[in-house]
């Protein structure tokens, strides 16, 4: 199916759909899964921003997504407010659980997801056990994002 792009999205390369993933910071889970999403299909338009932007992106998280050859160096941390202007096909939270408030969008969207993971960023003990978190937190990513796509977006575009 063809979608026609609408709205104020001169800035966004519409091909088929729009999605932001959008966490607090941008730095590290909601990248990740912007890197796989985008993987999994180059010619959707896959987005991530952060209430909280941090203007940069966590290393460790730049580093295990390396290691399965999906680079998001390039990526930028952006603040949420660039996108409120923006018509969205799914906009999905990716904040994790007790301890963390997710954000909301205020925005126009059509589908709202939410997938918590936990935040790697926070683990404390062994560079080895830290890593060992961003990992188990990477593949969950993976494996969960590429659920939503084989289900909800592939059958879309």
């Amino acid at each position: 199916m063809f979608y026609k792009p609408w709205g104020n999205i001169s800035h966004l390369k519409y091909k088929n759909m729009n999605i932001l993933i959008l966490c607090t910071g941008n730095s590290c889970r909601s990248q990740m899964a912007h890197g796989f999403l985008q993987s999994f299909n180059p010619n959707i338009n896959v987005y991530s921003a952060g209430t909280e932007a941090s203007g940069k992106l966590n290393q460790k998280a730049v580093e295990v997504m390396q290691e399965i050859g999906i680079d998001i160096s390039g990526h930028t941390s952006d603040s949420v407010e660039k996108y409120l202007n923006d018509k969205w096909d799914y906009v999905i939270t990716v904040c994790g659980g007790a301890n963390e408030t997710c954000p909301a969008f205020m925005g126009d969207v059509k589908h709202r997801l939410h997938m918590g993971f936990d935040d790697p960023s926070h683990t404390i003990g062994t560079d080895e056990f830290i890593m060992s978190e961003f990992h188990r937190v990477r593949d969950e990513i993976k494996t969960t994002f590429y659920q939503f796509y084989v289900e909800q977006i592939k059958p879309q575009v």
